[in-house]
């Protein structure tokens, strides 16, 4: 999944412009190493605990979209089932079916929104190893 599918921004401590985060400061942010800003090039890292707990939260997102889809086709095949067997009439099965469409896309899209933000980016302290 690329950035600009994510919609994770980053605003720079440094020269305070909010830039569309690649996928490699991504990868840092989430190993809690500095990067440097594409603008300034100087050190960023977050360190903000609530963003960061945010942050880490986009991994359990990702997986909603996949667990929904098995829960709405299996939803969909127990209405069929059900239509076919004679417990559902057709106006039944069509209304649980579109029920569990409408469902999955309201979750999506709600899924969607948590996943664009923009992390305030601070300057990165010195390492010390």
């Amino acid at each position: 999944m690329s950035a600009a599918t994510l919609g994770i921004q980053g605003h720079c401590a440094h020269c305070q412009r909010t830039l569309l985060l690649k996928p490699w400061q991504l990868n840092a942010i989430a190993i809690n190493e500095p990067f440097t800003c594409s603008h300034c090039q100087k050190a960023l890292q977050l360190n903000d605990p609530k963003q960061i707990k945010r942050f880490k939260s986009l991994d359990s997102v990702a997986m909603l979209k996949a667990s929904l889809l098995v829960t709405v086709c299996t939803a969909l095949l127990v209405a069929l089932v059900l239509e076919w067997v004679g417990l559902l009439s057709v106006v039944e099965q069509l209304n649980a079916s579109l029920l569990a469409i409408f469902v999955y896309f309201i979750a999506v899209g709600f899924a969607r929104q948590r996943q664009h933000m923009t992390l305030i980016l601070e300057a990165a302290k010195a390492h010390t190893d």
